[in-house]
């Protein structure tokens, strides 16, 4: 092979990396541009946060300062491209634990979460001003009441008792603060013995317009 031949092969390999380096470099910038990364703060350590026994108070001191942190606006005034709502039940050895009125709500402040709770009925309202995946762990983190996969407040899972997440009467499997917020679901959270189970609802009558 002659010398001028050897440069050219040369020159070719060359120009063939850099092209496929190019390459793999753009459309890893461009998978990079296209994924959203979720806030990585664990919900224990957001401020303010509640670990003790219930009821739990609608936890505004620190709103501001948790919306930051997992990565929610703190709005001015509801937003209405998505307006959905659910109602949660909450079950602590078999009795009934209220859901706060007022959470999410800054009203001094003048500022709400796109999810919030107006009054003691245990319904949420999501209102965005843009469409979104919203999920339960979120909710508890705007409530600032401590959510795991085996606790809520204080209360653990041992032995004799364990944390259980229900959806229009089904059992959710897996972890709950990844449930998704839909429209008009029955959401059941109970924490206690087998003995101590509540009826579990299905559904729940939400108001005309809801």
């Amino acid at each position: 092979m002659s010398t001028s031949n050897k440069i050219i092969l040369v020159v070719t390999a060359i120009l063939f990396v850099l092209i496929v380096g190019f390459g793999i470099k753009a459309a890893l910038q461009s998978s990079n541009q296209s994924v959203s990364v979720a806030p990585s703060t664990a919900s224990s350590t957001l401020p303010g946060l509640q670990t003790g026994n219930a009821p739990w108070i609608a936890e505004i001191d620190h709103l501001k300062e948790r919306l930051a942190d997992i990565g929610l606006p703190a709005l001015a005034e509801e937003g209405t491209v998505l307006h959905i709502h659910q109602h949660l039940d909450i079950f602590i050895h078999g009795k009934s634990v209220p859901v706060a009125a007022g959470i999410g709500i800054n009203e001094l402040a003048g500022f709400i979460s796109p999810i919030h709770v107006h009054d003691d009925t245990g319904i949420i309202h999501v209102e965005s001003p843009t469409i979104q995946t919203y999920t339960l762990g979120q909710f508890f983190d705007i409530w600032g009441v401590a959510f795991s996969a085996n606790s809520i407040g204080g209360y653990t899972n041992d032995a004799s008792s364990t944390l259980q997440v229900y959806v229009n009467g089904s059992k959710f499997n897996g972890d709950p603060r990844t449930l998704a917020l839909a429209a008009h679901q029955e959401i059941v959270i109970t924490y206690g013995t087998a003995e101590e189970q509540p009826v579990i609802p299905s559904s729940f009558d939400f108001p005309a317009g809801y």
